[in-house]
């Protein structure tokens, strides 16, 4: 079991947002997130189970970018099945879900679509890395995801967020990239644009 918040939407058509935070952060985190992007939508918004120096974490890292790849995989499994038994609990459509993640919950929301076919319908990836090398990523026809990311983030280099957008191209994902000019902070016009995104995929 996972520490969560669900809330039901009143949009019934509209995709479960599935909101997973960023080092440090909880299950209230993204919350204003998800009402700007979507209001009406059902949300499942999830903790992560790891503790790093008491700051909650969806997987282990061995050291600043380097994941614990071991744990990357378990974790993403969990994640995976947690999504699954949600859905029969609070009756949503498993095969309608679009993660909204910030950092270390978009890498495992990356790592989901990496390692799970079928596992999101669409991802809102803030500031993610490639979550593993040297994996067959399953087929992602049908999956869109916008990525975010910052032209000066000290944690991410430029080109493993090009490396990321082109993992997922590659294995036929629609990918919509938004640069800001900052850093590693998320800011409020990524969120409108990742609106505007939401909008144009998911209510046209």
């Amino acid at each position: 079991m996972m520490k969560h918040i669900f809330t039901k939407g009143t949009n019934k058509n509209a995709p479960t947002l599935l909101l997973l935070h960023g080092t440090g952060g909880n299950e209230q985190d993204l919350l204003p997130l998800a009402n700007m992007i979507a209001p009406d939508a059902n949300i499942l918004s999830v903790r992560g189970n790891i503790l790093e120096n008491g700051m909650p974490r969806f997987f282990r890292r061995l050291a600043e970018g380097v994941f614990d790849e071991e744990d990357l995989v378990f974790r993403t499994k969990e994640l995976t099945e947690f999504v699954n038994e949600s859905a029969k609990t609070y009756k949503f459509d498993r095969h309608n879900v679009v993660a909204i993640g910030y950092s270390n919950g978009a890498n495992i929301a990356a790592s989901m679509m990496y390692h799970h076919k079928q596992a999101l319908n669409g991802a809102i990836l803030f500031h993610a890395m490639v979550p593993r090398r040297g994996v067959d990523i399953p087929e992602l026809s049908g999956t869109s995801v916008f990525i975010g990311a910052g032209k000066r983030d000290p944690l991410i280099p430029l080109e493993e967020t090009k490396e990321l957008a082109r993992d997922l191209e590659k294995a036929n994902a629609e990918v919509t990239e938004y640069w800001v000019d900052g850093g590693h902070q998320l800011v409020r016009e990524e969120v409108e644009k990742a609106k505007e995104w939401f909008d144009l995929t998911y209510r046209s």
